[in-house]
């Protein structure tokens, strides 16, 4: 006997990766079609359908399967059918949790080939003792990947992804005892970049600096391989990587010491190759990676050069250790309120406080905005004026403050959009009315064509038709995109008169407060309104979040404080 359907039914669909072979997606949506049809008797306008085709079920963390859990949850299905329990899940944490959300929404879950139904206890214990093993096959087979790789690294090659600077991969190919052609990487130099690796180390032997190295490679116009300025933190990923280290005796007694794990006697390392140092990093999905204990590293010789004796490359890690207490501390000035938002105009670096000695008329410290790009290049690469900080912070909070005035240049500016809005709606309109006549049009030309093709029965004219319809259907897909995106935009609400007054008094309220702000209180403010302050050298610009430039200010004294 057939169940009645009383809502509609999801069907959710998922695999790894886009292959023409083995459980398709569309394989996947077709059986649980017929599996409905069969035990619900659902019709096909009753069914949502969810597929995300390249997504690993180790993380939930993919469109559809959000978009599912969000309709869910607006009461939009009762029913979640799939093809196979790990097209869910197959992290049994993840699952759990889906199971029981499922349950408070009082949406059954059907797994078809597993025969699984949530409806009845039997069939929630199965699941779960089903979604288990899944999980043990999923885990097992990582650790199986993973053997394979410390296997491979113990060789020495290049295992892929970002090649460290200074290098490149080069593919070595070797004929195997099966007549199979094996192909396994190598780094080499890459001629300009290890030039400027060599002077990075030889700057930090010589200045016992990070800063001085990024300011020398400022002056000099060295760039990195992506073509921006080396920052103090890229220059420390470069000291520290053990990759530029040649395999030689202190190495060998330096690693061995540290409890890494060696993939090579001491006889071998003689200094005629790189080191090459895997598992270094902990890496989390959806988590930033975290250095590991060098207990764990496992080092290998490589089949690259090394650029650095032993001896130097553990001098620079022990001035690296030493340095720590000296890293980079964020400004302690406890008045400037645009650190983060104010930019220079001429090269778009960020311009930071930096207190004087001195004090104004109101006994405050006085304080400077400098541009970083002038500071690190003792000003060969920005020449930007300072501006006095405390006659700007003033300048910058009285316009923001001044925003909701009767008549202020802002509320007009708001009310100019607003009717540019209803202007352009009306435009919208009628350009959304020609492109679905258009698609009407499309429609009723497949149609005919495909009716045409029904009929004939010579081949010529069958791969003709064919081509016809692909060329309409093309078409088709075009009108439907530039539809969704009038939608998109039709979907900007004007603002009637009324709420344009409610964002005014809004305004008016947070005006009146914000003298009674904290500092801290009164940064987030800004934050929260500004995008972006911007000092040229001549004039200041405010720019709030989602207009241009709109606002200017008088940032007082372009020199005081140098």
């Amino acid at each position: 006997m057939e169940k009645q359907v009383q809502t509609r039914i999801a069907i959710y669909s998922r695999k790894s990766r886009f292959t023409g072979k083995g459980e398709s997606i569309e394989n996947q949506i077709e059986l649980c079609r017929q599996y409905i049809a069969q035990d619900y008797g659902a019709a096909e306008d009753s069914l949502l359908v969810y597929e995300d085709e390249g997504f690993s079920g180790g993380s939930t963390d993919r469109p559809q399967f959000k978009k599912m859990m969000a309709d869910a949850r607006g009461k939009k299905f009762s029913i979640l059918v799939c093809y196979r329990l790990d097209r869910i899940s197959r992290n049994i944490g993840d699952f759990a949790r889906l199971i029981e959300e499922l349950g408070s929404l009082s949406i059954s879950f059907v797994s078809i080939r597993e025969q699984f139904d949530t409806a009845s206890p039997m069939g929630r214990a199965m699941m779960y003792i089903a979604s288990v093993f899944s999980q043990l096959e999923r885990e097992t087979t990582a650790e199986r990947i993973r053997d394979n790789m410390r296997e491979l690294a113990k060789t020495g090659r290049w295992l892929g992804g970002t090649t460290p600077t200074g290098y490149r991969s080069q593919p070595i190919e070797k004929a195997a005892s099966d007549g199979k052609t094996r192909r396994a990487f190598r780094l080499v130099f890459q001629p300009d970049e290890i030039k400027t690796v060599r002077l990075i180390f030889q700057k930090f032997l010589e200045t016992d600096s990070l800063t001085q190295v990024e300011t020398f490679l400022i002056q000099n116009s060295i760039p990195s391989k992506t073509g921006k300025r080396y920052t103090r933190f890229a220059i420390k990923n470069i000291l520290e990587n053990p990759v530029y280290m040649a395999a030689d005796p202190d190495a060998y007694r330096y690693f061995a010491g540290s409890g890494a794990e060696l993939c090579a006697a001491e006889k071998d390392f003689d200094g005629s190759h790189g080191i090459m140092a895997y598992n270094k990093t902990l890496q989390q999905h959806g988590k930033a990676n975290r250095a590991r204990e060098m207990s764990n590293w496992i080092v290998a010789i490589g089949r690259h050069q090394g650029i650095l004796s032993g001896e130097d490359w553990i001098r620079v890690q022990k001035m690296l250790e030493r340095n720590k207490s000296k890293s980079y501390r964020k400004p302690k000035n406890n008045t400037a309120l645009l650190s983060g938002l104010l930019r220079c105009g001429r090269c778009g670096s960020y311009l930071r406080p930096k207190l004087t000695r001195r004090k104004n008329r109101d006994g405050e410290p006085v304080y400077t905005y400098l541009c970083e790009l002038k500071e690190k290049s003792r000003g060969r690469k920005c020449s930007v004026p300072n501006i006095n900080g405390n006659s700007l912070d003033q300048a910058v909070c009285s316009e923001i403050i001044s925003l909701p005035e009767d008549g202020s240049a802002f509320l007009q500016h708001l009310k100019a959009c607003c009717q540019a809005l209803k202007e352009d709606r009306d435009d919208l309109d009628t350009e959304l009315e020609r492109l679905n006549q258009s698609i009407q049009n499309a429609e009723k030309a497949i149609s005919n064509l495909v009716s045409a093709l029904a009929e004939g029965r010579s081949s010529a004219a069958s791969r003709y038709i064919i081509r016809q319809i692909d060329e309409w259907k093309e078409k088709e897909d075009s009108l439907e995109a530039g539809i969704q995106q009038l939608k998109d935009r039709a979907e900007i609400r004007f603002l009637p008169d009324e709420q344009i007054e409610m964002a005014a008094d809004a305004l008016r309220s947070f005006s009146s407060a914000f003298g009674s702000m904290t500092v801290d209180e009164k940064r987030c403010a800004l934050r929260s309104l500004i995008d972006r302050v911007v000092w040229d050298g001549e004039t200041v610009s405010i720019c709030l979040f989602g207009a241009g430039p709109e606002a200017t200010a008088d940032g007082g004294d372009s020199t005081a404080g140098e």
